[in-house]
Formats: structure tokens, C-alpha cells, sequence
């Protein structure tokens, strides 16, 4: 079975350099905000073309985060897509605010500027557009709802693809091991231009300090481990060449199998996933695994219909609902040999949409 994800097969890529790295953390005593993250903040922020680049413990805290940086919180609501990951509403809910699902476009699974135009109130303090699968959305279209209209870019699934930082107040990254930037463990950071919100951000991810036991905010912890960092900078050095990879990866299924249902493409697409939709999932799902191709589903409820969230103020939302019960993903990461991925267009290319 060719697998959807093996991080096995990342891990032994890097395992000899991390090690040193480790070796290199352990010698310097410095276990917390040290030299490897100063560096990894540096270095992503040339990557990713940030004016500054705040590591913090996951991508959910990266959102709550930027909220709270804000002043974001109770009494106000927040504009997400009704179809994500969960984390990405939770955050909003953590920052004290109200989320506001709305429903996406069809062709992209990305938010919908017409739903969100209709979605905003005297309210409404921000939008969070999520680049779903690693398709960027058009934040420009987003622009002009509100004019104190906070855009925080939810880029968990879509490092290295293009972002207006001239719109959009903060970008918030995530790099779970199975991210195109994956940690060793959980991990986040916050992008932004604004010095002030960094300036926030990296006070509140140390309980609010200042300096040394002088709290100035109320917060919790959402620091990055010197081990978290040495690894990201690690997958930094190669982060174009895997990016190269995936888009080519998933242009070669999409050549041969141009009858599926494909989220449309991009130029700056950077496929965190390559996702297709089937009319009878499990039909399909049956097919590629008898052909021995392993899948998986991203996400299988809309946040409209997580039982969590689902006393949440907003209008229907039948095209997320439609993605849920359709979507399928496909394994499109760089470990991949050209066999593999010479085996997973065969099995596409026959199978029913």
C-alpha cells in the first residue's frame, strides 16, 4: 500500500543532521528562546518574506495569538470558512471571540468573499481566509467589508505560497509534523508587519513577561523548544525543492486523470494536500485501495456540523457541507518515488468520479 503520508521515510532523511543538531542544543544548556530559535525566526522570515516572524507552540496559538495581540475577544465576532480544521475556530473561541462560519466556493473549498460581505456586523472585528490544502485565497476580495476589518491569513497548510502582506494584518503558520514545513513535534509562528503586534505576541508567549517574572498581560505559555527549532531549520534548507516536488506531483495526477474533480489549481498552489472529490467516496476509496493506493479524508464534517460548533450563528453552508462528504486526499509528499507516483496516476486515471 502506497501510503498517503509516511513521515517515517522524512524523519530517516534528516535523522543523521537533527541529531548533531540535538547534540549541538544539549552542549549549549539552552533549552527555551534561545540561539535556534533566534535563528529559525530569522531564517523563515527571509523564506517566507516576513517582516517579522514570531515562533510560537502551534499554529492554533499562532490565531489566538494574533487575536488577543489585537484586542480581539469577548463581544466580538470573527468570519471563518465553514470548511477547515477544527483549530482554526477553537483558536477564536480560546481569544474569547465568537466564530462565524460561512460557506465556501465550490471550484476552490476557500471562503467565499459574497458569504462574508453578507456575514459581517457591527460586530464583526475580523476574517480569518484559511489557504485550504495550500490554495492561496484572493485576499484582496476580502477588502472594503469593514473598515476596521482585521485579515488574519490562516497559512497552516500553505508556507511559501503567495499572501499580501500589504492587506492582511498578520499570517498565522502551523507546523505539525505532516505540514510542508513539519516539526518534530507541534509548532506555529506568526507572521506580520505590524512591530507592535510582534512586540504582543512575543510577550504573550511567555506568560505576558517583560522581563524576568514582571507580567504585563495575562497569558499562558505558548513558547517553541530549542529541539522544535533546530528541526524546522533543518527542513528550511530544502523547502523549495519539496515545494517543486509536491506541485509536481500533483500536476502529473491531474494530467492523467483530468475527469476527477480536482480543487482548483493555482500558480502559487503549494499542495499541503492533493484533493479530489467523488461522488461516491467510499466507492473510490474501495477502488484505490484494492489498486494499493492509500487515502485519507480532509475533513470529513464541516464545522457547521461538528457537534461542538454547531449552535454557531450563521446561514447554511451546503457547498462546505458538500466538500466534507466528498473530498478525498491523496498522497503527494516528497519521499515519493517516481514509481509510486507513476503507480497513483495509473489508479486515477481509471477510477470513477
Amino acid at each position: 500500500m502506497i501510503p498517503v503520508v509516511d513521515l517515517t521515510r522524512r524523519l530517516a532523511r534528516y535523522e543523521t543532521a537533527y541529531l548533531e543538531a540535538v547534540m549541538r542544543v544539549m552542549r549549549s544548556g539552552s533549552l527555551l528562546l534561545g540561539p535556534e530559535l533566534l535563528a529559525f525566526e530569522s531564517e523563515a522570515a527571509a523564506r517566507f518574506d516576513e517582516v517579522d516572524f514570531v515562533g510560537v507552540s502551534s499554529g492554533a496559538a499562532a490565531i489566538e495569538l494574533i487575536m488577543e495581540g489585537l484586542g480581539i475577544g469577548p463581544g466580538d465576532e470573527v468570519i471563518v470558512p465553514a470548511f477547515t480544521a477544527v483549530p482554526t475556530v477553537s483558536a477564536v473561541c480560546a481569544a474569547g471571540a465568537v466564530p462565524v462560519p460561512v460557506d465556501i466556493e465550490l471550484e476552490t473549498a476557500l471562503i467565499d468573499p459574497a458569504r462574508v460581505a453578507d456575514a459581517v456586523t457591527d460586530r464583526t472585528a475580523a476574517v480569518i481566509p484559511v489557504h485550504l490544502y495550500g490554495h492561496p485565497v484572493d485576499v484582496s476580495q476580502l477588502v472594503g467589508h469593514g473598515s476596521d476589518l482585521a485579515i488574519i491569513e490562516d497559512a497552516a497548510q500553505a508556507h511559501g505560497a503567495t499572501k499580501r502582506r500589504d492587506l492582511s494584518t498578520a499570517t498565522a503558520y502551523s507546523f505539525y509534523p505532516t505540514k510542508n514545513l513539519g516539526g518534530i513535534g507541534d509548532g506555529g509562528a506568526v507572521g506580520t508587519a505590524d512591530g507592535a503586534l510582534a512586540a504582543a505576541i512575543r510577550r504573550r508567549r511567555t506568560h505576558g513577561m517583560t522581563e524576568q517574572y514582571v507580567h504585563v498581560d495575562v497569558s499562558q505559555n505558548f513558547r517553541m523548544s530549542e529541539l522544535e527549532a533546530a528541526w524546522l531549520r533543518l527542513q528550511l534548507v530544502d523547502f523549495g525543492a519539496s515545494t517543486d516536488r509536491r506541485r509536481s506531483i500533483a500536476r502529473h495526477y491531474r494530467d492523467v486523470a483530468p475527469h476527477l474533480a480536482w480543487q482548483a489549481d493555482h500558480a502559487d498552489h503549494v499542495f499541503h494536500l492533493c484533493v479530489a472529490r467523488f461522488s461516491d467516496r467510499d466507492g473510490a476509496r474501495a477502488e484505490l485501495a484494492t489498486a494499493g493506493i492509500g487515502t485519507a479524508i480532509h475533513y470529513p464534517l464541516a464545522i457547521t456540523q461538528q457537534p461542538a460548533y454547531r449552535d454557531l450563528r450563521g446561514p447554511s453552508c451546503p457547498q462546505a457541507e458538500r466538500w466534507a462528504a466528498e473530498c478525498v486526499s491523496l498522497p503527494c509528499y516528497p519521499e515519493l518515488t517516481d514509481a509510486e507516483v507513476e503507480a497513483v496516476g495509473q489508479a486515477l486515471a481509471t477510477v470513477a468520479p
